[in-house]
C-alpha cells in the first residue's frame, strides 16, 4: 500500500493532495507545520503506519531546509522519493536534484498535475527499494565504453580523447560523455576550455552515487554538445576515489549515454583495471619512439595475462615521422599487432590544445584531423558492416 507524506502548512493544497490521492492504493497523512525537523527520522517517527514511500515538501517551508532535509533522505532512506513543491524555477532545480529531490512540483498545481506525480515518485520508490543492494543495471545493447590507454605520459592521449568524443558527438548528439579519470592531472577540462562547478570526485560521493538524473547535473556540457566529467581540481583528492566506485560510475553513464569515452591516466594503476574491466573498446595510444613502443608491449602481456584487453582494439601510433630513424612495421614488430591509426606530426595540433579547440570542432583539414576522423570511423555502430579489406589495415607513414 503506497504511503503518501505532506508537510505544509497550506490548507488549500493538503485537500488537493487528498483529492488526488483518493484513486490512488495510499493515503496521504499531513503533518502541518511551516517548518522542517533537524533529521529525516524525525519524520519518520511521526507517521504511523506502513514505510513512506513519498514525501511532499512545501508548500510554505523553507526551500534552503528543504533541500538540505532532502539530501538527507538521500542518503539515508534512498528508497525514498522526496518531491519538493515550490515556486522556484532554475535556481532552484540544480540544487534540487544535486540533493536527489525526485521531482518538483507547483503549489498552484491541479489535482490530476498531483496523481501524475505521486505515481511516478511512487514508482521510482519501489524501484529503489528492488534495487537497493543490486549492480548497476546493464548497459543498454549498442552502448560502448571506449579507454583510451596509453603506458607512458606525454603520446596526446588526451588530444585523442577530446577529438574522439567531439567527432562521435556530431554522430551521436547529445550522447557523448567523456570521463577524465587521469586524476591527479588530467587536462579534459583546458582541452575542451571547460570550467566545471563539479567534478568526479562530487560524482562518486553522495546523491549522484544512487540517482543518474543527480550524477547528469554534475556533468558539464560542451558547446560541440558533448557532456564531461572533469578531474578533480586538488590533485590530493584521487587518493579518495577506489577502483570500484569508478566501476560503478562508468556503469552509471553507460546506463545514460551510447559512448562513454574515458581518458585513463598512464600506466596501469587501479583506476585504469577498473575502467579496462568494463571498457567495449581499448584505444591503445603510443608515439613514435622506443620508450612507448615497449611500454606498450609491456602492457598488452601484463593485460593478457589479467584477461583485460578489451574485445575491441584499436591502435594509434601518435607523432609519426619517418624521420625518426622507425618504421610502423618496426612498431608493429615490436608490440605484436597492427597499428590502425597514424597520426601525423602536426603544428595544427598543438595550436588546437592551446586554444581549447579540438581539430574535429573546428572542421580542420590537417592531415592530423584525417587520422583522428578515421579513428571516430572505426567507432561508429555500423563500422563492422561495412566492407573493408582488413580489420585491422596497415598504415602507412608519409
Amino acid at each position: 500500500m503506497s504511503r503518501f507524506v505532506l508537510i505544509t502548512p497550506d490548507n488549500n493544497f493538503t485537500q488537493r493532495t487528498k483529492q488526488a490521492t483518493n484513486s490512488l492504493h495510499g493515503a496521504v497523512q499531513t503533518l502541518q507545520a511551516d517548518y522542517l525537523p533537524p533529521s529525516p527520522d524525525d519524520i519518520l517517527r511521526a507517521i504511523n503506519g506502513d514505510p513512506a514511500e513519498v514525501i511532499l515538501l512545501g508548500p510554505g517551508l523553507p526551500t534552503e531546509d528543504a533541500i538540505r532535509l532532502a539530501s538527507l533522505f538521500d542518503l539515508q532512506f534512498p528508497e525514498i522519493s522526496v518531491v519538493l513543491v515550490t515556486e522556484g524555477g532554475s535556481d532552484v532545480a540544480l540544487p534540487a536534484m544535486r540533493a536527489g529531490i525526485r521531482d518538483l512540483l507547483s503549489p498552484e498545481a491541479s489535482v490530476d498535475d498531483i496523481r501524475a506525480m505521486l505515481e511516478r515518485a511512487s514508482l521510482a520508490s519501489a524501484g529503489r527499494r528492488r534495487g537497493l543492494g543490486a549492480s548497476v543495471a546493464e548497459a543498454p545493447t549498442g552502448t560502448r565504453i571506449i579507454a583510451v590507454m596509453s603506458p607512458k605520459g606525454g603520446v596526446g592521449k588526451t588530444t585523442v580523447t577530446t577529438n574522439l568524443a567531439v567527432g562521435l558527438g556530431k554522430v551521436s548528439p547529445s550522447n557523448v560523455v567523456v570521463v577524465d579519470l587521469d586524476l591527479q592531472f588530467g587536462d579534459v577540462a583546458s582541452g575542451l576550455m571547460l570550467e566545471p562547478e563539479r567534478t568526479l570526485i562530487d560524482a562518486v560521493t553522495g546523491a549522484a552515487v544512487q540517482d543518474s538524473m543527480v550524477l547528469k547535473s554534475y556533468l558539464t556540457l560542451h558547446q560541440s554538445g558533448v557532456y564531461a566529467l572533469c578531474a578533480p581540481l586538488n590533485p590530493a583528492q584521487a587518493d579518495q576515489i577506489s577502483g570500484d566506485q569508478v566501476g560503478h560510475l562508468i556503469a552509471q553513464l553507460a546506463s545514460e549515454f551510447q559512448y562513454v569515452v574515458v581518458d585513463t591516466a598512464p600506466g596501469l594503476g587501479e583506476h585504469v583495471l577498473a575502467t579496462l574491466d568494463r571498457a567495449t573498446d581499448a584505444v591503445w595510444v603510443c608515439g613514435m619512439d622506443i620508450p612507448s613502443i615497449r611500454g606498450l608491449r609491456t602492457g598488452f602481456r601484463i593485460l593478457e595475462e589479467l584477461n583485460l584487453l578489451p574485445e575491441n582494439r584499436h591502435v594509434v601510433l601518435n607523432f609519426a615521422d619517418r624521420r625518426s630513424g622507425l618504421t610502423v612495421q618496426d612498431v608493429e614488430a615490436t608490440i605484436g599487432c597492427p597499428v590502425d591509426i597514424v597520426l601525423p606530426r602536426s603544428r595544427a595540433v598543438p595550436f588546437s590544445t592551446n586554444k581549447g579547440v579540438p581539430l574535429l570542432q573546428d572542421g580542420s583539414r590537417d592531415s592530423a584531423a584525417r587520422g583522428l576522423s578515421q579513428l571516430v570511423e572505426r567507432l561508429k555502430p555500423d563500422w563492422k558492416e561495412k566492407q573493408h579489406k582488413k580489420l585491422h589495415r596497415r598504415a602507412v607513414v608519409q
